[in-house]
């Protein structure tokens, strides 16, 4: 990961474009429908670190070099990050190419290399993200710490969730009926009907692009791993960080983590798998086989 990513809230907060012409229309565009004050600043006023007070970013758009370069100076000197279009050695951040669902925000980047190349992933990705995605995301963070007091054990809450997002409380949002969505939410926390735990059996040979969609979806929901040796590093690097992560185990300590309502991802990487599985099954335990397309 050559750049990190990061979401500023907007909210409440101030976003400075100093500079005029259309790079600095474009950047107005870009904020369009945020929450977020936009103060433009043109001439002197931009050249001098006052101007930038109690903001949280400066974008810096202008075709003189000598004014972007000051520009910059001023707004560091304010304290805030800095981008300056299309002059990479002055910029802390670069612009990804902006998924906006609302709640929902997908962005891309190629760390300035080749934003023609963010903004045709963008475009791709962008066909995948319903319209609906910011009014489901909505929902639940308006409910988010009813959900937490209910449920305070993480697997628990986790696998309520993942119910819930594809279930008929999200659907509503989904649809903008918000009232119908939150009455149908609190009634399935009142349930509080925890999904049975299952076992995912994923091939972790690798590469991680041979992996199906649904594979992937299985181990970026997984709460504890359970890998043989062997486990392809691009297959790891597509799970959740938090989850637990173990070496093979029994049969009988598989069940038991099922009979938690935990969502096992089992890398394998060798034949023995097929007969640890027959012996769940047996054993009444929920399994898939994700294959690869070799």
């Amino acid at each position: 990961m050559d750049a990190f990513p990061a979401f500023f809230p907007l909210s409440g907060k101030t976003v400075v474009i100093a500079g005029a012409g259309e790079p600095a229309e474009a950047k107005v565009r870009l904020f369009a429908g945020s929450p977020a004050t936009i103060r433009r600043l043109e001439g002197a006023e931009a050249l001098e670190p006052q101007a930038y007070a109690g903001a949280i970013l400066a974008f810096i758009a202008s075709p003189d070099d000598a004014f972007a370069k000051a520009a910059a100076g001023a707004a560091r000197a304010a304290g805030l990050p800095v981008n300056a279009v299309d002059r990479p050695a002055l910029c802390d951040f670069t612009t990804p190419a902006v998924i906006d669902r609302g709640e929902v925000v997908a962005a891309i980047g190629t760390g300035g290399a080749s934003p023609m190349l963010a903004t045709m992933l963008r475009h791709d990705i962008e066909a995948q993200v319903p319209e609906g995605a910011g009014r489901v995301a909505a929902l639940f963070a308006g409910l988010q710490d009813e959900v937490r007091r209910a449920l305070p054990e993480p697997h628990r809450r986790r696998a309520f969730l993942r119910a819930a997002l594809t279930g008929p409380a999200a659907e509503a949002a989904a649809r903008g009926d918000r009232a119908q969505a939150v009455r149908l939410l609190r009634e399935a926390l009142s349930r509080d009907e925890p999904g049975a735990g299952r076992v995912q059996f994923i091939d972790a040979r690798g590469p991680a692009d041979l992996l199906t969609l649904r594979a992937a979806r299985a181990l970026a929901a997984a709460d504890v791993l359970v890998c043989d040796e062997g486990a392809h590093a691009d297959i790891l690097a597509l799970t959740r960080r938090d989850a637990e992560r173990t070496g093979a185990q029994s049969v009988a300590h598989l069940a038991g983590l099922t009979a938690q309502g935990l969502r096992v991802a089992r890398l394998v990487t060798g034949p023995a798998w097929r007969s640890e599985q027959a012996d769940l099954e047996a054993a009444g335990i929920e399994t898939d086989v994700l294959p690869i397309a070799r």
